[in-house]
């Protein structure tokens, strides 16, 4: 009997805070999201004068609202351990980043470790499915310019060419440094019965952590952003287009970022929200490549893509055995990274979104009473 009270007080307790939780969530939604957008409807008249300085505000805004739903993982005790290359070495270069995607706390997790990776936050471009256009966070992401892509074969071609019109009118425009995609094209457990059935018949490497890429946008990518060499690579040191028109080098890495969740459990945005998951570390590998050593035929680039995965299945699996990522070469052990938020910041964020929020329905309240 003892024990059975003692398990409904925890669920008891689980529930009340994730009720508390999911109620400081809507409203931190109420109040943000509006008014990022009231903010930048008011700045219109400076977009048209300064659009570089519009576009600095509109960023460093975004950055807090990505901060805002760090923290909801933050204060249940969902951090971040990063591992490999340090990033934040290349933060004001610029790259592209391919993660492996498992669910769709993969995207809060990055929102998270990103943070402190200097001005990547509000200068990087999102490529994600069509259907998260159509959430709360949807309006915010495409007023900052990011790209929903619709999945199958029915649009792939059409969505490609959408693609390349969007990277020509808005990466350089509005001062993009990273853009981020998941090659997958969709989450781990939806895709790899149908990813290992391809490989096998293909003669392709059997993965089970990761499933194998998509070619399409990453092509896409590396040809509208970077400078094409005789060699058939891309770099980022002769005159090229964009660096007339734009003042830009091109992409100069590709950064190739692993996810890895405890006993491989992903977590998901239903768990950022109600907190209902015991306090988890996610592990965060990092490996950069510079942009000359990546091919740009589709051929060679599909192999070196699939060598990217193969080489996420290797680091995974040792994850998962060991509990860490494997040590680089000639090293004997693996250094981690924890990835800290300053508590202060965030507060100070939060607390500039509630007033913000206030500020605006008096605004508001007070037009409507005008008019009417």
């Amino acid at each position: 009997m003892a024990q059975l009270m003692d398990g409904a007080g925890k669920l008891s307790w689980v529930l009340l805070k994730s009720v508390i939780r999911f109620t400081f969530m809507f409203f931190n939604n109420c109040v943000a999201i509006p008014s990022y957008c009231l903010y930048l409807l008011l700045l219109q008249p400076l977009r048209i004068w300064d659009s570089s300085a519009f576009w600095h505000i509109e960023g460093v805004m975004f950055k807090w609202l990505l901060a805002m739903v760090s923290s909801w993982g933050w204060i249940a005790g969902y951090t971040v351990t990063e591992w490999g290359d340090d990033v934040r070495d290349i933060s004001e270069e610029e790259a592209m980043v391919i993660v492996n995607h498992q669910s769709t706390g993969d995207v809060c997790t990055l929102m998270m470790c990103l943070q402190d990776k200097g001005t990547v936050v509000r200068k990087m471009m999102w490529l994600m499915d069509h259907v998260f256009k159509y959430t709360n966070f949807g309006l915010v992401s495409l007023i900052h310019g990011d790209f929903f892509i619709r999945q199958g074969k029915a649009h792939r071609d059409k969505q490609l060419v959408y693609l390349k019109e969007h990277l020509e009118k808005y990466y350089h425009s509005r001062d993009r440094k990273w853009i981020v995609l998941f090659p997958e094209g969709g989450f781990l457990r939806k895709r790899r019965e149908t990813s290992q059935l391809f490989a096998k018949k293909n003669s392709l490497p059997h993965l089970t952590h990761v499933t194998l890429p998509r070619l399409g946008a990453t092509h896409v990518i590396l040809k509208t952003l970077s400078a094409q060499q005789e060699n058939g690579s891309v770099g980022s040191d002769s005159g090229t287009r964009n660096q007339t028109v734009n003042k830009s080098k091109g992409l100069q890495w590709v950064i190739d970022v692993t996810i890895a969740y405890p006993k491989a459990r992903p977590m998901d945005i239903q768990t950022w929200i109600f907190g209902y998951r015991p306090p988890t570390v996610t592990h965060v590998h990092y490996r950069m490549y510079p942009i000359k050593e990546v091919p740009m035929e589709a051929e060679a680039l599909t192999d070196w893509l699939y060598q990217r995965f193969v080489e996420k299945e290797e680091l995974l699996a040792h994850f998962y055995n060991t509990g860490s990522f494997p040590p680089p070469d000639g090293q004997k052990e693996a250094a981690s990274r924890q990835m800290t938020l300053d508590p202060v910041w965030l507060c100070m964020v939060q607390s500039f979104a509630f007033a913000s929020g206030y500020m605006w329905y008096n605004v508001l309240q007070y037009l409507y009473c005008c008019l009417f």
